[in-house]
């Protein structure tokens, strides 16, 4: 029963009450890979939740306490299992802001209710950002304690192999890489020592007796303020008129002048080139997600995120140090789709097709092994601890399996290579049988035991190997690249 989220939850709620719920139903999965139910006590529903990431859980669970404390909207937190796999929370009902939003291309104008839920929130924003940042202990933040140029180049190249090389939009690597560096010294020249919600967004704003209370902040760390605003202002699919993002990005810094004494011209100087940041982050998240996890409806959000891009260069608000990315910007415009038009859409980002799609993957033990999102349920998981481990040395320690050091250790050790042979004969005889039965996906997992070197190596080698073999697709994906910092 361990590996049951629905039985984990029960027991949770077991512990906490001393009896069994009366009633349980799972909610729609989201984006993330974490699962929640509603319990129904009596008259009472809470939710659970359920998350194998136990540092995920830790720090929403103590940012949770600190809101708590700090008298911010944010669910009660009323149980937590004994290996933080599992929580209880108050049940804050099923109306997001965005749910209230009309959605409707003709409409020009968000109403007066509307923009007074948008304000109220606002409002809640700065408290998170300034009131509660003294009382947050920033280590417990995952995955990392702050949005410092390496949490934005991870962004950036979350953005650059997860949208642009889907895309089919050709580009320079390295031009690209000397812009994302000069774009970082850029964002990183900002003061940042404030609480950074991350993703702070109309679906993650929960409207309970008209007013807001606020969800989903456990990727939260220290940062800069405007990233928030550019979050909530130019959430694709809210699609927020532009006149009044206008309105409440002026209401916003009418309260910080007169809470931080915020001088409105310079935080705008650098607003729009953090807007840049978000747009291009939610890009990758879409490509992400809907490219390679086929979670198609995240694609329905890239043609508002082009209209973004296209109103940034419209009213000549992107960086003009960035030659490169500002250019690959203009090809996006270009080809920019209407929202709805599934058929311009998949121009930009082709959804999954009928094509085999070739999913590898390397991971830690430490975390377990990684679901299987296509619904095929099959493939190989390979572990490479058995093999040498160039972690334990000194000279390649805060390296990975993607640098020539690594590369280079691994290749000369036959009993890497022939582990290397193995796998790949398996991966590539169920290729050919997968391709005549015309199956659409196969996962290949590579495990070790951080998920740093000899999984990695082992998943880019494989991958170079099958990309040799016609009409598939293959995806890589290192699940612990956020520890290491690469791709």
């Amino acid at each position: 029963m361990k590996n049951n989220p629905k039985q984990q939850v029960v027991e949770c709620f077991y512990s906490w009450q001393g009896k069994l719920p009366d009633e349980m139903h799972a909610l729609p999965l989201s984006g993330s890979n974490r699962i929640y139910f509603r319990l129904t006590d009596g008259a009472t529903t809470i939710i659970g939740a359920y998350n194998p990431d136990v540092r995920e859980n830790k720090a929403f669970i103590e940012l949770t306490r600190t809101f708590m404390a700090a008298g911010l909207p944010v669910p009660e937190l009323l149980a937590v299992s004994d290996d933080e796999k599992c929580y209880l929370l108050t049940d804050l009902g099923d109306s997001p802001l965005f749910s209230l939003l009309p959605h409707d291309q003709q409409k020009t104008v968000f109403d007066a209710r509307i923009m007074a839920l948008y304000k109220k929130a606002i409002t809640q924003l700065t408290r998170f950002q300034v009131d509660a940042a003294p009382r947050i202990d920033f280590s417990i933040c995952y995955p990392r304690h702050a949005f410092d140029h390496q949490s934005m180049m991870w962004d950036l190249n979350y953005f650059k192999y997860y949208f642009l090389k889907t895309s089919g939009i050709p580009f320079d690597e390295q031009l690209l890489e000397d812009d994302f560096q000069t774009f970082t010294s850029v964002l990183t020249a900002a003061p940042s020592d404030y609480f950074m919600y991350r993703d702070f967004q109309s679906r993650n704003i929960m409207v309970v007796g008209n007013e807001p209370f606020f969800i989903d902040y456990q990727g939260g760390r220290k940062g800069p303020l405007a990233y928030d605003m550019a979050s909530l202002l130019f959430d694709a699919k809210a699609n927020i008129p532009f006149h009044q993002r206008e309105e409440l990005l002026n209401y916003y810094l009418d309260i910080m002048e007169k809470k931080v004494g915020l001088q409105r011209e310079t935080f705008k100087n650098t607003f729009y080139a953090f807007v840049l940041m978000r747009i291009l982050q939610a890009l990758g998240t879409y490509g992400f997600r809907g490219g390679f996890e086929r979670k198609s409806l995240f694609l329905t959000s890239v043609p508002f995120a082009y209209n973004n891009l296209s109103w940034l260069q419209e009213h000549a608000l992107l960086p003009d140090n960035l030659p490169h990315l500002t250019s690959l910007i203009e090809k996006m415009v270009k080809i920019r789709p209407i929202p709805g038009d599934n058929e311009e859409q998949q121009e930009i980002l082709p959804p999954p097709d009928d094509r085999l799609t070739v999913r590898i993957c390397s991971f830690s033990y430490k975390k377990g092994m990684p679901a299987d999102n296509s619904g095929n349920g099959g493939g190989f998981v390979f572990d490479c601890r058995a093999l040498p481990n160039p972690g334990r040395e000194k000279a390649y320690k805060n390296l990975s399996g993607k640098d020539p050091e690594v590369i280079h250790y691994l290749r000369e050790n036959d009993e890497v290579l022939r582990f290397l042979e193995s796998a790949g004969k398996l991966a590539d005889q169920t290729v050919k049988k997968y391709l005549e039965r015309g199956f659409t996906s196969l996962a290949v997992c590579f495990g070790c035991t951080g998920g740093q070197h000899r999984s990695v190596f082992c998943a880019e080698q494989l991958a170079k190997k099958l990309r040799h073999i016609q009409d598939i697709h293959v995806v890589v994906q290192h699940f612990e690249e956020d520890q290491w910092g690469i791709i």
